[in-house]
């Protein structure tokens, strides 16, 4: 990898952004690298949580502003085949089969915020500033506004979208963009002891399982979206995981996932 890093540690996968002259920012080769080492962890048995954080002061300062320039010259079709590319990777985030946690250590902007908000989870640091700026350079928040309305609703992503203002983290805890902040410090720390504590506790299989329903639920009207619950919750009596961890319940016992 170039510009991503891989690494896994106590069930933990590490992806980390590794381009910091560049403020982390995207292109067609950092999209196809974030893609293949996420690919990598949701296909290994031994990662149960993955953390995304990056490498320098900033988190990710969305796409490549040369990329971009070098995109004008495509055909549309050839920009549309770069689009979908993009549109893979936040898709495979948002829906990855296992919990994902962004550690945002510096500025997270445009396709950068976009990351932080198609993860499960997401910590940054007090001094960290969030935004979608891409109105202010003529550009579209196209890919990320799919997602970012699901997760604040309609009027908060209008005022980021339109706006193309800048947040605080403490703006972006607010708004739901954020789970916690922590200081520079510790944040690391404090990041790993969540996801462990994801690991410990919390069935690997009723956390995909969950994940997933709540991906698809929110594209089906209240009948189709109860009557998949159904199923699902039907499913779910007859998994390993529920019947260990019921088992478990009932006999008072501790059990360590």
């Amino acid at each position: 990898m170039q510009y991503i890093q891989y690494t896994t540690r106590e069930r933990i996968a590490y992806i980390t952004l590794n381009r910091p002259e560049k403020r982390n920012a995207l292109n067609h080769d950092v999209v196809r690298e974030l893609q293949e080492t996420f690919a990598l962890a949701e296909n290994d048995e031994q990662v149960k949580v993955v953390i995304l954080r990056a490498v320098g002061d900033a988190f990710c300062a969305g796409a490549d502003l040369a990329y971009l320039q070098q995109l004008q010259h495509f055909s549309y079709e050839e920009n549309r085949t770069d689009s979908q590319h993009l549109k893979k990777l936040f898709h495979q985030i948002y829906t990855l089969k296992k919990i994902v946690i962004a550690q945002v250590q510096g500025n997270a902007l445009a396709g950068g915020c976009g990351l932080v908000n198609v993860c499960d989870f997401a910590f940054a640091i007090p001094d960290a500033k969030f935004g979608y700026t891409e109105v202010k350079i003529g550009f579209i928040p196209a890919i990320v506004m799919t997602f970012l309305i699901r997760k604040i609703g309609e009027a908060g992503a209008r005022k980021l979208l339109l706006t193309g203002d800048l947040i605080s983290a403490e703006q972006a805890r607010e708004l739901g963009l954020i789970t916690a902040l922590f200081p520079t410090e510790t944040i690391e720390t404090e990041v790993s002891s969540f996801a462990q504590q994801l690991i410990l506790k919390n069935s690997a299989q009723a956390m995909s399982t969950t994940k997933q329903m709540m991906a698809s639920i929110q594209e089906l009207n209240l009948t189709d979206a109860l009557a998949y619950a159904v199923d699902q919750n039907a499913f779910a009596r007859a998994t390993t995981d529920c019947k260990r961890g019921i088992a478990a319940f009932l006999a008072k016992e501790k059990i360590v996932w």
